[in-house]
């Protein structure tokens, strides 16, 4: 075997239509698109979702429910990462600046997950039943 003999495989390149030259071609004329219809013409595609002009799929549903879009900005935090912290004035901006929360968050809830045995004041920030409990019991306080 030389390089001058090698070969791809046979089918593996198949030749290129060359449409539009005439009748010797087997694509001259129509150019290989048949006779009318959508497909035959330029740009011929339909848009996503099109059903022929019936009452697409998407329309005929019902809408259903509701997404918030304040959501994923509002988050909670753990009582455990709230001990972890060095400080004992917690408010929004010292979470952010711990990266316990995003930049962008506009509100932030303490969650009873884990124990916290130190005075901790949190300001700002909201806390549930449990951990305002716990918090409270360490000798905290929580002011919103």
């Amino acid at each position: 075997m030389e390089l001058n003999t090698v070969q791809p495989a046979e089918g593996s390149r198949p030749e290129k239509k060359r449409v539009g030259r005439g009748i010797g071609s087997g694509f001259g004329k129509t150019c290989g698109r048949g006779h009318k219809g959508q497909k035959s013409r330029a740009g011929g595609l339909h848009k996503v979702g099109f059903e022929g002009g019936q009452m697409p799929l998407q329309r005929r549903l019902p809408k259903r429910g509701f997404k918030s879009l304040t959501r994923s900005r509002n988050v909670e935090v753990r009582l455990s990462e709230i001990a972890r912290l060095p400080v004992d004035e917690i408010d929004l901006a010292t979470l952010v600046q711990a990266s316990l929360v995003a930049q962008d968050v506009l509100s932030v809830k303490v969650i009873l997950s884990g124990t916290i045995d130190r005075k901790v004041m949190l300001r700002g920030v909201g806390a549930t039943a449990g951990a305002r409990a716990a918090i409270e019991a360490a000798g905290g306080s929580v002011a919103e």
